[in-house]
């Protein structure tokens, strides 16, 4: 009897010896954490739990408007961004960058959903035209007496202590966390004064360190003596003692390449500056670029704004970073994008007042110049571009007011399209909101699980408003959503909506869904 009661004494002390190591564990790893509620909550496979994220205060009663909404199980977390998956820092997130522009319309919630690689397509127009390079970082191992050498004769530089950036105009700074734009800033401060030795203000590994330089780099294309190559030497415990940066020739005569640099900027910007509107603006540069921009692959410095401005020859990087840099001088808010297009490429994001856009004024640089690829959504690039790197955190391009030049503002030159113009037929023009939802639940279903855009439209303006108390009160989730997702088997929605006015009393309603396990 005793023997017994000593072995149930043992299976009791094993047990709870492991219930101590399985909460340590997720004490020290929360995604451990979060992969056990995942589990645990995919025993019901009823997606019932369901919550709106984030709900924009949202006017639609102009030609077009977006909304995000995203459905998430009440245990499951958002996306905490970048910085935070790294180190546990409380970084802002690309959702936090999103809705940034004032009066935009746009909520942060939805994420960008990469398209799959395999499905990638290059016209034989712009085949070729890319040439972005990645960040390279040489990485070298030292002892610690080199260590103990370095941490003795090397100082920090200069710290960039005072200095801020707006996540509106600098997105890379705002997906790190303290620790890292701190040093990001001491990067910045030490380009700019050209130094090109110093020891980091902060700890951080090697391996920490490259994103970083990234995010400097990517924010700013008026550092365009900066290469995208730097150095670090760190200790065995993978700790980094010194960075050092790179600079092209034209650091050598500074003074005089700035006054080159921003005499063309100056220039471009003189021309553009009395324009209406942000968007006729935006396409101004766009086509100024193209007319004075050529592409050519061996051109020297090409990763610059400064190949593209002053030298007039660059390859994608420069299109892109002059465009970027431009723009922000405008007060447009538009980012470097990095990623792939057949090879690894660059192109922009662009912020106005409805959303976002891609723009890649290297490929609409073609015979005669055109807007194949000018303000397009992520479903427009999603056979021919694929964002990588950071750039998979900023914010998703979902605008559709401003997709091609063709289609204009109505309130800046009032016109309505017709409902010949969509490509809609009248029977998918709904009278009252049970076929709406009908329709919506079919179309979803008969998409299903995925990335994917799907239309339809209302008529008459009762219906209208009726249509946006429904979303305001949530009342389209036991219409249709959480039907069609339970059809599916689908675990995660997130849906963004855009409403355009026809002629003839009709809301063209548009539905773009990503639909995951």
């Amino acid at each position: 009897m005793v023997k017994v009661f000593k072995k149930i004494l043992y299976v009791l002390a094993i047990l709870l010896a492991l219930l101590c190591i399985l909460i340590i564990v997720c004490a020290v790893r929360p995604d451990v954490t979060d992969k056990i509620k995942e589990i645990l909550y995919r025993g019901n496979n009823q997606p019932v739990s369901l919550e709106i994220s984030a709900q924009p205060e949202t006017d639609l009663t102009g030609d077009y408007a977006t909304e995000s909404i995203v459905y998430l199980p009440e245990d499951k977390d958002t996306n905490p961004g970048p910085a935070a998956e790294r180190n546990g820092g409380s970084a802002e997130s690309a959702s936090d960058i999103q809705g940034i522009t004032e009066g935009m319309d746009v909520s942060g919630v939805s994420e960008y959903i990469a398209p799959d690689e395999s499905a990638i397509v290059i016209p034989d127009s712009v085949s070729g035209k890319s040439g972005y390079k990645q960040i390279q970082d040489e990485a070298q191992q030292i002892d610690d007496a080199a260590a103990g050498d370095i941490e003795s004769r090397l100082d920090v530089g200069y710290t960039g202590d005072g200095l801020d950036f707006d996540a509106v105009y600098y997105p890379y700074y705002a997906m790190l966390n303290d620790t890292e734009k701190h040093i990001y800033r001491q990067i910045y401060a030490n380009a700019n004064e050209l130094n090109g030795t110093f020891m980091p203000v902060e700890e951080i590994t090697s391996s920490g360190l490259r994103d970083i330089f990234a995010a400097v780099y990517n924010d700013h294309p008026e550092l365009f003596w900066l290469e995208t190559a730097y150095a670090c030497k760190y200790k065995r415990s993978g700790q980094c003692v010194e960075i050092d940066l790179e600079f092209n020739r034209t650091a050598g005569e500074l003074e005089s390449a700035k006054a080159e640099f921003d005499a063309q900027v100056n220039d471009v910007v003189s021309q553009v500056q009395n324009l209406p509107d942000q968007y006729t603006k935006e396409k101004a540069v766009h086509d100024t670029l193209l007319d004075r921009i050529s592409y050519n692959a061996n051109a020297e410095m090409n990763q610059s704004a400064y190949s593209a401005l002053v030298n007039g020859e660059t390859v994608c990087a420069g299109y892109s970073r002059a465009f970027q840099y431009i723009l922000q001088k405008l007060g447009i808010p538009c980012y470097y994008c990095t990623g792939y297009a057949g090879e690894s490429h660059a192109w922009n994001i662009v912020a106005l007042e409805d959303g976002y856009y891609n723009v890649d004024t290297t490929w609409d640089d073609t015979d005669g110049g055109n807007y194949d690829y000018f303000n397009k959504s992520d479903e427009d690039y999603a056979r021919s571009h694929i964002r990588q790197e950071l750039s998979v955190y900023l914010p998703p391009c979902n605008g559709q007011t401003y997709r091609t030049p063709e289609q204009e503002h109505e309130a800046a030159y009032g016109e309505l399209r017709t409902l010949a113009d969509t490509g809609l037929l009248e029977n998918q023009v709904f009278a009252d909101m049970s076929g709406y939802y009908a329709d919506c639940y079919q179309q979803i279903t008969s998409n299903g699980k995925g990335h994917y855009t799907f239309t339809n439209a209302i008529i008459g303006e009762q219906l209208f408003e009726e249509w946006k108390r429904n979303y305001d009160s949530e009342d389209y989730r036991t219409a249709y959503m959480e039907n069609a997702m339970a059809a599916l088997g689908a675990y995660h929605c997130t849906m963004a909506l855009g409403v355009e006015e026809l002629q003839d009393d009709i809301y063209l309603v548009t539905h773009e869904v990503t639909l995951t396990d």
